[in-house]
Formats: structure tokens, C-alpha cells, sequence
């Protein structure tokens, strides 16, 4: 990062030189631990500022992943200490009891996405043996796809993940730390934290969790370890989440936004169009249209897409031609586009300035990403959560609703992504326009290129009713005041 830019961060943020002169924590200050499993929480929680916020107010440590020693480096300033995020392993009885209740939990919630899960396991069971092994799995959890089975299933896991621990490492620290809090950033990516979690748990200290993503909790199964409190995005996921998990308190669920959509409502993240276009090789005079890809797994044949749309676009002489921008999927490194980088020159790959230790967000893509989406005339995904922060923008957004050439619907039928749980409201709202085919798909691009149509107004009004007063810039803020909230409370 260059200083220039690093000289636009929010000023809500510590610079390096201030960080290193983080205080010593008040002596009756809060004791709050801060769980980093995975590179998205670094993102969410230390690139926003949400940490520094914090450590002002309490004694904080990090329990985190450590892509390289630079990010090391920038923690022990931002915080009071820095302990690196072990995986504790798990042995082969707690797998099992977690695979179980995960698979119960889906057979019983049953939501579009826990189908398609469902039946791409199906697939994968190629063999006689592994489709018997699949065959016994499925006849076993069967009895317990109900609540009463679930909380008999839940409870047998936390029974054997204490008995059967593979580690008493955190056991040891907290007793030291005696923290006030617990929290951990990302529940779904929290495999390699579950150990720290469950040992706060076990010496009675409060925990939290940050529910990731809007889809998490229709489309990434049961949430392990269970937690005392949870920080949501939205009113609809506080209520999506009871109604899954009955046993939570409401009182103990609380909305505070997601901090990843800060730098879009953030100004000195923005870079006007010309600095924008420089950096990444655009022209300013023409029309961008954004692809962002989705996952190869998921969304196989995306480069065909790719090619498709590029075609569209440059025989639209008269609007531009239109230039297509390509934002790879960052956890995508198949390296499946690079043919059409070299066949395609005209089509704009920006690097994406994620590392690849831990999947981490580098803070250059807190800048990227919203001028993306910002100097954007149109953008194209496959059921994207990017097409929500289109609509922040106030861009048009068509989504992709049938298959490239070649990708067989009888193994992914890119039609059924608009059906899931998570995203139907979407379509429904009016906010994204669904193209059914590539003739379909050329009518689309032309329309939203040339008249800003009603799905604009529509993006508008789902955003209003999704999230509340909650794009503001400031989830990071809410997110810290929480967590002090938590971590004091019943203190005498």
C-alpha cells in the first residue's frame, strides 16, 4: 500500500505510530479475547477498527491466525497481546457425533440450500462403498431430524467434545487470561476455533459469535460450538436465527450490522473515476460492466460466461463499446480463468489483493472493491452477495439464471440458486434482474446500460427493509460497543 493511501484510512482507525503507543489497560478495565479464525474476520474486525475501538476501552487480547509476520506485527500494536490460533484437532468420536447433528440438522431444516447439499453428497458417494457408507449416515440420523433429536444429538457432542479433547491449551491460557468475554469473529469458520470456544465455555465465561453471512444459517448447517450471545446483521437474520434455535434467548441476540460493508458508506475509501480507472486500466469515457465469479464448485463454466458477455459487449459499438471488468472470486485458485485472460486482453482482470495464507483481505481491497462496484454501470453474478452491495451503489444487477454451454442442470442447475432461502427475497423484491439465457442476457445488458428501469428503486426499498439504519459506515462502532456491553455485564 502506498502512503498516499494509506494516508486516506478512516481516521476512526489507529495509524501504526499510534497503535504503538496503545496504553496499558485500566486495571479494572474489561478482559475481552477476540477469536480470528479465518481471513474475513481480520477484514471485518481489524481493517475496520473494530479492534482498536476495543482495546481503548478494555484489555484485549487476540487469539488469531497469523497469515505472515507483517500481520503479526500490525496486531501486537492494535492489541494488548497476541496469541496465535492453534487448531487442537478432533478425534475420530467427536467427528462423528459432529457429522451426525450437522447432517440431522440439515435433513431437518431441510431449506433449499441443505437439499442441494444433500444431494451433491449423493453424487460424490461414486463408489458401492461410499454409496453404502452414505446409505448408513443418512438411515442414522434420520430419528434425530427433529428438535428433541437435535438437542439429544447436540448434547451427546458437547459431552464428547469435552470428554475426548485432544487439548488442554486453552483450558490453561483462559484460566490465565480470566476473561470477561469470549468472542469469536466468524462462527462458520470456526473449525479451527471450536477448542478455544468450548474451554471458555467449560470455566463458565461468557462467549459470543458474529453469524458471518446472511445465507450461514439456511445454507452452512448447524452451528458448533452453541453460543451465549450472537451478533447478527439484520432483523430477519435475529429472527431466522430463533426460529432455527428455539433454546436462544431473544434478549441475547443482537443487531449490529457487518462491518464488511463499512468502507462502502466510508468516503475516504472512494477514489474518484479517473483515479480509478488508472489503477485499473479502464477508460474513463467508457461504460464498465462488473462480472464478479462465484466459486468453481458451485458455478462451473463461468469462464464460457465470461466470453459470452465480452462478445455482447463489444459488438455494442454504440455504447461504448461497454468494457468488461472481471473481479475473480478471491477464494478461487483454480487459475481457470487465465485462458481468457490471454485470449481476451480487452477484458479488465484487476489483481485481487487477497493473501492466500488464511484467505485474508488485504486492506487494499477495502479501496478496491467499493470503486468497483461504484464506477460500475451494471453488474452480472451468480446469486452474489455482491449484488447487494451493488444495490448500495444504486447500480443495476442481473443475475445469471441458466447455464453456460456445456454444464449439465442434472449436476448444477444455476436456475436453483434463485430459489434459496437466503436469496429468494431478493428476487422477489424486484432489486436484481434474472436473465433465463444468453439472447436474454444480451437484451438485459442493453436495457440496464441505457435506462435505469425499476429495480433500482426496488434495490433501494429491500435494502431499506434488509438492514435498517445499519449502512452507515459504523457497524464496526456497534460492534465494539457490544462487545463492552457484554463484557461488563453483571459486573458489580
Amino acid at each position: 500500500m502506498t502512503p498516499a493511501v494509506a494516508d486516506r484510512l478512516d481516521a476512526h482507525r489507529h495509524s501504526v505510530d499510534d497503535a504503538a503507543r496503545l496504553a496499558p489497560p485500566a486495571p479494572d478495565a474489561p478482559r475481552i479475547v477476540i477469536i480470528l479464525p479465518r481471513g474475513e474476520a481480520i477484514r471485518n474486525f481489524v481493517h475496520t477498527g473494530a479492534i482498536d475501538d476495543v482495546a481503548r476501552r478494555a484489555d484485549l487480547s487476540l487469539v488469531t491466525v497469523l497469515p505472515n509476520d507483517g500481520y503479526r506485527r500490525s496486531f501486537e500494536q492494535r492489541a494488548h497481546r497476541v496469541l496465535e490460533l492453534h487448531s487442537a484437532g478432533t478425534r475420530w468420536i467427536v467427528r462423528i457425533h459432529r457429522e451426525l447433528l450437522d447432517m440431522a440438522h440439515g435433513r431437518w431444516l431441510w431449506s433449499e440450500a441443505a437439499r442441494e447439499r444433500w444431494r451433491l453428497r449423493d453424487l460424490e458417494a461414486s463408489t458401492p462403498s461410499a454409496r453404502v457408507k452414505r446409505a448408513v449416515k443418512k438411515l442414522a440420523c434420520r430419528p434425530f431430524a427433529n428438535q428433541t433429536g437435535l438437542a439429544m444429538l447436540s448434547a451427546a457432542e458437547r459431552a464428547a467434545s469435552r470428554c475426548f479433547r485432544a487439548s488442554d491449551e486453552y483450558l490453561r491460557l483462559f484460566r490465565e487470561l480470566k476473561p470477561n468475554l469470549v468472542f469469536n469473529g466468524s462462527h462458520v469458520h470456526s473449525p479451527n476455533a471450536i477448542q478455544a470456544v468450548e474451554a471458555a465455555q467449560w470455566l463458565g465465561i461468557p462467549t459470543a459469535a458474529f453469524v458471518f453471512s446472511w445465507d450461514n444459517l439456511t445454507s452452512q448447517g448447524r452451528i458448533l460450538p452453541p453460543y451465549d450471545h450472537y451478533l447478527v446483521w439484520n432483523a430477519a437474520l435475529r429472527d431466522q436465527l430463533l426460529a432455527i434455535y428455539p433454546s436462544i434467548d431473544p434478549e441475547r441476540v443482537r443487531v449490529t450490522g457487518t462491518p464488511q460493508f463499512d468502507c462502502h458508506f466510508r468516503p475516504e475509501f472512494h477514489w474518484t473515476r479517473e483515479e480509478f480507472c488508472r489503477r485499473v486500466g479502464a477508460d474513463p469515457a467508457r461504460p464498465i460492466v462488473l462480472y464478479t465469479t462465484g466459486m468453481a464448485n458451485h458455478m462451473p463454466g463461468e469462464p464460457r460466461l465470461v466470453e459470452d458477455i465480452a462478445a455482447m459487449l463489444r459488438a455494442m459499438t454504440d455504447l461504448g463499446p461497454p468494457q468488461l471488468m472481471v473481479r475473480v472470486y478471491p477464494k478461487d485458485r483454480t487459475g481457470r480463468f487465465e485462458a481468457i485472460k490471454r485470449a481476451c486482453p480487452d477484458v479488465l482482470f484487476p489483481a485481487i489483493p487477497w493473501d492466500e495464507a488464511w484467505l485474508t483481505p488485504a486492506v487494499q481491497d477495502s479501496f478496491l472493491l467499493p470503486n468497483m462496484l461504484r464506477h460500475a454501470a451494471v453488474g452480472v453474478n451468480v446469486a452474489s452477495t455482491v449484488s447487494l452491495e451493488l444495490c448500495m451503489f444504486d447500480r443495476p444487477v442481473i443475475n445469471v439464471a441458466y447455464n453456460p454451454e456445456g454444464v449439465d442442470r442434472a449436476v448444477v442447475d444455476y436456475a436453483n440458486y434463485y430459489r434459496f432461502d437466503h436469496y429468494r427475497p431478493v428476487v422477489d423484491s424486484g432489486s436484481v434482474i434474472l436473465a433465463r439465457s444468453p439472447a436474454d442476457m444480451r437484451e438485459r445488458l442493453r436495457d440496464a446500460l441505457t435506462t435505469a428501469g425499476p429495480s433500482l428503486a426496488c434495490g433501494r426499498r429491500f435494502l431499506a427493509s434488509m438492514f435498517g439504519d445499519t449502512l452507515d459506515g459504523r457497524c464496526a462502532e456497534r460492534v465494539a460497543d457490544t462487545l463492552l456491553a457484554l463484557s461488563t455485564a453483571g459486573r458489580g
